[in-house]
């Protein structure tokens, strides 16, 4: 099993910066894909990013490519998501899982795990 904790939402004004954290426990968190996705009201989930355990593998959704980086610290079993110029587009509740394996990374069944989610609201 493993727990997740988002952490870092909030309300900002389009064009601010935002840094979403994601606390793990429980197993070895090093295993692990670590996977961030967003849920807008009325919205099905989507990808964000993701992050293979060898750090220069990385993805990210064209929406947020550029303006996102997701990064990690396998000592602190914590995922981040650092969100810059942020649109009013980015409003939604983000959500951080892990999963075993590459595979299908930007799909939403494909994770084991997920957390609760942090609300995120950028304002025009």
């Amino acid at each position: 099993q493993v727990q997740l904790v988002e952490s870092g939402g909030g309300l900002v004004q389009a064009g601010a910066s935002l840094r979403l954290s994601c606390a793990a426990s429980g197993r070895t968190f090093s295993y692990y894909l670590m996977g961030w996705f967003r849920q807008a009201p009325g919205k099905e989930r989507e990808f964000v990013a993701a992050m293979w355990r060898t750090r220069s593998t990385t993805y990210y959704a064209d929406s947020v490519k550029g303006r996102f980086t997701i990064s990690r610290d396998d000592a602190k079993n914590t995922v981040y998501l650092q969100m810059d110029s942020l649109k009013p587009e980015d409003t939604a509740v983000y959500y951080c899982a892990a999963k075993q394996g590459l595979q299908n990374y930007e799909l939403v069944r494909s994770y084991d795990y997920w957390g609760q989610g942090a609300q995120v609201a950028v304002s025009s």
